[in-house]
């Protein structure tokens, strides 16, 4: 459904403008992740490196209302029309706005931490989640942009291949015997790294879901998968 209403709107300048739009988000998300990820994980913390992410922030969150206001605007000319593939763009807005936050959150554990997080430690415990969540944010974009159902699938098999492992994580930390400020600020980035890959599963499941499905992909494979 997604893919034909997608179709029908190309060339049209309502969809050009929002699609152009989320792309930025996407982006602009995608870069607060990644440069977040430096400064906590590989200690590159730069001197602008917070005001630099509330400053994408902020500009995600105009992005957003922006995107709103344009679609709002389309329905209101034409209330019978478009409907489903509107409510579709609302979500998906809302999950790259929530993933900006969680950024923020990130980056709020630097501060949290007594010192500078242990790279071996991080390594040992997660891996290359980090690396794996900037290759979500690829496929995302690329698999909702241009409707592919293939990649919308893959990107749910990776979300819950992350997911598993952020449990993993917190179970471990939980049982652990780590300093009491360690534990807690890396059991706080498993959850962040879990919700944000979880936001982007959101966005690319929107592909292959039907409007009243939308958050709610991982109920519905688990019950696929008992019936299987």
């Amino acid at each position: 459904m997604f893919k034909n209403l997608i179709s029908f709107w190309k060339g049209k300048d309502f969809l050009t403008e929002v699609l152009e739009d989320f792309k930025k988000m996407l982006k602009d998300t995608r870069y607060m992740f990644e440069s977040v990820c430096k400064g906590l994980i590989e200690g590159k913390v730069t001197s602008n490196l917070k005001d630099k992410t509330y400053e994408i922030d902020k500009k995600v969150n105009l992005l957003e209302k922006e995107i709103r206001k344009r679609i709002v605007e389309h329905l209101s000319i034409q209330p019978a029309v478009d409907v489903p593939v509107s409510l579709v763009l609302m979500s998906v807005v809302k999950d790259a706005e929530r993933i900006g936050d969680y950024c923020k959150n990130m980056l709020e554990i630097i501060d949290l931490l007594d010192g500078p997080l242990k790279r071996k430690l991080f390594d040992e415990l997660f891996d290359d989640i980090d690396k794996r969540i900037l290759d979500v944010f690829d496929k995302t974009q690329t698999a909702f942009i241009e409707s592919d159902e293939k990649l919308a699938k893959e990107i749910l098999y990776l979300e819950r291949e992350i997911v598993k492992s952020c449990d993993k994580i917190v179970k471990k930390l939980a049982k652990g015997n780590l300093p009491t400020n360690q534990a807690v600020c890396l059991t706080l980035l498993a959850r962040y790294f879990k919700r944000i890959a979880a936001h982007l599963a959101n966005i690319g499941s929107s592909v292959i879901l039907p409007v009243s499905d939308l958050d709610f992909f991982d109920e519905r494979m688990r019950h696929e998968k008992k019936e299987s």
